[in-house]
């Protein structure tokens, strides 16, 4: 009875996080509405309320370093951003063919969300594209491969992809390991479609808007442009040598860093007057980062929780291996998945669903989600942060994305993944 129930609850508030846009119901508040009818029937039908407050508390610890690490890398991408940093990178990307501009918009996008994030490097990038293209159906075609591109370079880093970090704070992947064994199936899943639409785009030249602004908000120097772009994502790529070498969970490295970043820019703006230096700090940063997104990773991580405690996952887990039998065919039907229904709670039960002690660190398993619950989201536009993000900026229709980047997308995944399966059988 209580199985049934619980399965019944977290059934309906899945759905209503995949239906959020027909619904008009935000999916934190299903998650959070799902985390707690089922934290709720789990404590009253046990009874057992020291198990559940230990359980309960087992739970918020992980889910919390999560929070925490994204709340800190989010503001200090923040940051980089209200001192027009980016600039760095996006003003150099300048070319006259529009085949030309796309793999190198492909591979700055691919190399930036290893290091931000795919929701940002999405943000950053196809704001960009309305600064370089006029043309509209030009600029949709960029945005569906800037989608690819963003999702294909957060999987093969550990603070590149929310559920590679889940991954890596968990304990499932560590840093080299997965830059190594993923990074080329990240590569042949975004060249494979970049090399497509190349093809098809040579000969058409960049019709470029009238007037360019490469300017966001108010003027900031070339030094404290340059400082803060530096220090910003410096002490993103810092975090996993932090973790490395001091053993310390990831949030705690990343919450110093933003320590370090608030103390540089106070001490760099402190003449300045208070309404002028306002959306530069760290302060204003703050209120800026996406609280809904955060909000919701902490709901669905406590709602997958109870099913983890009740040991649903596992026996979900033994009934795949039974009837489907191989664990690679699992894996990229994982992805294929991810691309309907969001690629976070979809990780956070396959962390559940399979114990660390048959499949331990680096495991084929662990490596294998990495990559496909990553690029898989690609497939649809609503399957990824990245995809939502580039519906919105550019009024992307559910529809045409699925006729002309759908297609792309799958192929890319399913060469990824073959060459994932490949290299692992000859390095094993």
């Amino acid at each position: 009875m209580l199985t049934t129930s619980l399965i019944v609850v977290f059934v309906i508030a899945y759905a209503a996080i995949a239906l959020e846009h027909p619904l008009k119901i935000n999916k934190s508040a299903s998650a959070l509405l799902g985390a707690g009818v089922l934290w709720t029937i789990y404590a009253m039908s046990t009874g057992d309320h020291h198990k559940i407050s230990h359980e309960l508390g087992h739970s918020l610890m992980g889910t919390a370093q999560i929070a925490f690490f994204l709340i800190g890398a989010m503001t200090i991408v923040e940051v980089v951003d209200s001192h027009n940093g980016f600039e760095v990178i996006t003003k150099r990307i300048r070319t006259q063919q529009l085949s030309t501009l796309m793999w190198l918009v492909g591979i700055v996008t691919f190399f930036l969300s290893a290091v931000l994030d795919n929701l940002t490097t999405t943000i950053v990038m196809i704001s960009l594209m309305r600064k370089l293209l006029s043309n509209h159906a030009d600029r949709l075609f960029f945005a569906g491969i800037i989608v690819i591109a963003a999702n294909a370079g957060g999987a093969w880093s550990p603070i590149g992809d929310v559920t590679t970090t889940m991954l890596w704070i968990g304990g499932q992947i560590t840093t080299i390991n997965i830059i190594t064994s993923v990074f080329l199936p990240s590569v042949v899943s975004l060249a494979v479609p970049l090399a497509i639409t190349a093809f098809v785009l040579r000969g058409k030249p960049v019709v470029g808007p009238e007037h360019i602004d490469m300017d966001h908000g108010l003027k900031t120097s070339e030094f404290e442009k340059n400082v803060m772009f530096c220090l910003g994502i410096g002490i993103l790529v810092a975090v996993p040598a932090f973790k490395t070498i001091t053993n310390l969970p990831p949030f705690l490295g990343i919450l110093f860093g933003l320590g370090i970043l608030w103390a540089v820019g106070d001490l760099i703006h402190r003449h300045k007057e208070d309404e002028y230096k306002h959306h530069l700090t760290l302060a204003h940063a703050l209120s800026k980062i996406d609280m809904s997104s955060i909000v919701f990773f902490v709901g669905i991580l406590l709602a997958v929780a109870t099913l983890e405690h009740t040991h649903i996952l596992t026996s979900l887990a033994q009934w795949l291996d039974e009837n489907v039998g191989r664990l690679d065919i699992i894996v990229v039907l994982i992805g294929l998945a991810s691309a309907v229904v969001d690629n976070v709670p979809l990780v956070a039960a396959s962390m559940g669903m399979y114990d660390m002690a048959k499949y331990p660190t680096d495991h084929f398993l662990w490596e294998f989600l990495a990559y496909c619950a990553g690029t898989g989201g690609s497939i649809l536009i609503i399957g990824s942060a990245a995809g939502v993000a580039a519906m919105g900026l550019e009024k992307i229709h559910f529809f045409w994305y699925v006729k002309k980047i759908s297609g792309l997308a799958l192929i890319g995944y399913l060469a990824g993944a073959g060459t994932y399966v490949l290299q692992y059988n000859l390095m094993h």
